[in-house]
């Protein structure tokens, strides 16, 4: 039942999104950025001199979907941080239209949930429309290498939201696990879903 009352909620807050229409695709280098976390700091990929890629993921407060996937997404830190590949979370929201997305907003709630990860305000909006993100949660996993940051993996964190189903693909742990031990990942990009992204009007 709470299954269907989400997959409800859902279908009427937002749709599954293709994540390779505008923005980044599996292949494509992404360009770094720097943006303000809750702790006032700006962060950017090239501060991690010592990771071997990352996971990016577009996510905010509000939304339901990303509140259901918020343990998992502190769930992929805990394990692939200390591996070379941190969570960076960022939060697309235009706080105008939507105030539970406010910066005050963000910087509770990671104190709230104890964030092991950078929590990033993109106040410009011009880092998601870089990335193509149209729904949060929306997930990128992308890989240091020779030319740059490359993208790996576009799309859901799984393809299931409640938490307990063994049966779930992860795709992002899937992507991961595979560059770690010098592979490329056999899903490349999924659909994420979600609650559509607040543009500033």
């Amino acid at each position: 039942m709470k299954k269907l009352l989400l997959l409800m909620l859902v279908a009427v807050s937002a749709a599954a999104f293709k994540p390779a229409g505008e923005g980044y695709k599996a292949g494509d280098m992404a360009a770094d950025f720097k943006l303000k976390n809750v702790t006032g700091k700006m962060v950017s990929m090239a501060d991690y001199t010592a990771a071997k890629g990352f996971i990016v993921v577009f996510t905010c407060n509000h939304c339901p979907v990303a509140q259901a996937y918020e343990k998992r997404i502190m769930a992929l830190d805990a394990k692939y941080a200390a591996k070379g590949y941190p969570v960076l979370a960022i939060s697309p929201n235009d706080p105008v239209g939507e105030p539970q997305d406010s910066y005050a907003n963000m910087q509770k709630r990671s104190n709230e949930k104890k964030y092991s990860f950078p929590y990033l305000i993109d106040e410009t909006q011009n880092i998601t429309r870089e990335f193509g993100a149209q729904a949060t949660p929306t997930a990128y996993v992308i890989q240091k290498t020779a030319k740059g940051f490359e993208v790996k993996y576009v799309g859901a964190i799984d393809n299931d939201q409640p938490e307990a189903n063994p049966a779930r693909t992860k795709y992002v742990e899937n992507a991961v696990d595979a560059l770690l031990i010098g592979k490329a990942p056999a899903v490349n990009s999924s659909k994420a879903f979600g609650c559509r992204i607040v543009w500033k009007s």
